[in-house]
């Protein structure tokens, strides 16, 4: 297992107009320096164009937050559901228990529906 040579070099084939791009560079994008985007002329708009951040459709808006709303006050139901019925399977109360699994699976059938409602929000 001795030092092996390293392997040969690709061959390189150019591909820009411009000859001194036409060279093997160790870096990525040789033709990009370092301080980009601020200093780099190609680079015209920065940010997000004009309207971002603003509500086209607000009775989307309105339906979606009334439904995460509902989703989160059901995963609150669940989170508590869930400590219940361990506390009643483990202190040997096995009804309470599966009727707290019985509670935990229609909440989550709740919440399946309502992801279900408008599949055109996905």
């Amino acid at each position: 297992m001795g030092d092996a040579p390293p392997p040969p070099r690709p061959t390189y084939s150019p591909g820009s107009a411009r000859p001194r791009l036409n060279r093997p560079v160790r870096e990525r994008y040789p033709q990009i320096r370092p301080t980009s985007g601020y200093g780099d002329p190609r680079v015209r708009h920065t940010g997000p164009g004009p309207g971002a951040g603003t509500e086209q459709e607000p009775e989307r808006s309105a339906r979606l937050n009334a439904r995460l709303a509902l989703v989160l006050t059901v995963v609150v139901g669940q989170l508590w559901g869930l400590t219940v019925t361990v506390n009643a399977w483990m202190q040997g109360h096995t009804g309470t228990a599966w009727w707290g699994a019985g509670f935990l699976i229609l909440s989550f059938l709740v919440v399946l529906g309502l992801w279900f409602l408008d599949p055109k929000d996905r």
